[in-house]
């Protein structure tokens, strides 16, 4: 069997595809991908023995950058990627049986597929971008609903719009081109009738939330075998459990004094802070030792070491503190780490953080959730609970399904 997976995104976006790469290839699968030309991904697919096919821009040259994107730029990114998809997906794809597309609104994979007669499968790593009649939808680019507009069948309806106006007139150009006639609704044909879910039931419950068929494979974690340094290992083993803080791709442009304020609020509760750099370049400030600075790190070897995980909320790093049994600060950015957020505080493992800027003492209040003894307790509860095989049964529903 030969497979491509494609996505554009942030790690959280290609980690767990990387996983589900893995598990295709335990099954005896051909496995391609085509992601951003990032070199952190590359070393990640590298892992796993499969080379990365670039597609589009790197993300982080994108997401990253010191000053927030120009208003016009989402729009310009948009007909990026879908020409992209058009210009390499079909090569890729050529002798395939299957194509798996995730990550940042993948249009023009499902064509390439329709075009090739092979099979096609939207994943999803939470179920808040689906249409739905019990949440909104998340912010998007383009014409915004009015304020007074409650009705959430109707705010999806226009985030539909929003979504034709990014993608509609680049994805029938390149449709034209392979001889496929122009589609009306970008969205609801990426989604399909059933995508899949790579989230955990017991993180994300999905039922009735949305009328869509979803096929729930639980979380695609790649496994990590690498050790911890030996400069972490000591700093661990020096005195109590630190706080790990990290935002992993997130810019956090409105949080210029970060660094201080994770600090501050630390040592309010008397702990020392193991400070992930990512993508928002954190770093210390003050140079005193109860500060270790790491960059790309085994957070399945960290996280279960740690006193919290303070971080952004993506659904990789909610989910792998969650089967370290670490209990959980979420600072929400963008997108679905609010709900992330919030279904953290539901479950009792830690403690959702009001809006995105924090300050020392918001900070320091919502570690005094996580810190408590009885978050500790409910977390190691919850770990037991987790799926870890999700990768593993996404990768035979591949192989299993017609």
């Amino acid at each position: 069997m030969r497979v491509l997976l494609t996505a554009w995104g942030s790690r959280g976006d290609l980690e767990p595809l990387a996983a589900l790469a893995l598990r295709l290839g335990e099954l005896g699968a051909d496995v391609r991908v085509c992601a951003p030309p990032d070199e952190e991904f590359a070393a990640l697919f590298d892992r796993v023995g499969v080379t990365v096919i670039p597609l589009g821009p790197s993300t982080r040259s994108i997401a990253a950058g010191l000053k927030a994107p120009a208003p016009d730029a989402a729009f310009r990114l948009a007909a990026e990627l879908v020409a992209a998809r058009f210009e390499t997906l079909p090569a890729a794809a050529e002798g395939c049986d299957a194509l798996l597309a995730t990550g940042l609104m993948p249009a023009g994979a499902r064509s390439v597929a329709e075009k090739l007669g092979i099979r096609y499968v939207l994943a999803t790593f939470h179920i808040f971008g689906l249409p739905s009649r019990h949440f909104p939808p998340a912010a998007r680019p383009g014409k915004q609903s009015p304020e007074d507009e409650t009705d959430n069948r109707v705010l999806w309806r226009q985030d539909a719009d929003r979504v034709n106006a990014l993608y509609l007139e680049p994805l029938n150009r390149g449709r034209a081109g392979i001889g496929l006639p122009p589609l009306e609704d970008v969205r609801d044909y990426v989604i399909t009738n059933q995508p899949w879910l790579a989230a955990d039931p017991v993180l994300a419950p999905w039922k009735d939330l949305t009328d869509l068929d979803i096929f729930q494979t639980g979380a695609w974690i790649l496994p990590d075998e690498r050790s911890l340094s030996g400069e972490l290992q000591a700093f661990l083993e020096a005195g109590d459990a630190p706080v790990y803080v990290g935002f992993g791709s997130m810019a956090m442009r409105t949080s210029p004094d970060l660094g201080r304020v994770v600090l501050e609020a630390s040592r309010a509760h008397g702990r020392r802070v193991i400070l992930s750099r990512g993508w928002a370049d954190l770093g210390p400030g003050d140079g005193e030792d109860d500060c270790f600075v790491v960059g790309d790190v085994n957070h399945q070897a960290l996280f279960p070491r740690v006193a919290a995980v303070v971080h952004h909320g993506g659904a990789g790093t909610t989910t792998t503190a969650a089967v370290a049994g670490a209990p959980q600060v979420i600072v929400p950015q963008i997108v679905d780490q609010p709900h992330w957020a919030r279904r953290v505080a539901e479950l009792g493992i830690g403690a959702a953080h009001d809006g995105p800027v924090p300050t020392s003492e918001s900070l320091a209040a919502a570690l005094a959730t996580a810190l408590a003894p009885a978050t500790r307790t409910r977390a190691m509860e919850v770990a037991a609970q987790v799926r870890t095989d999700g990768a593993m049964l996404a990768a035979k529903r591949l192989f299993d399904a017609p």
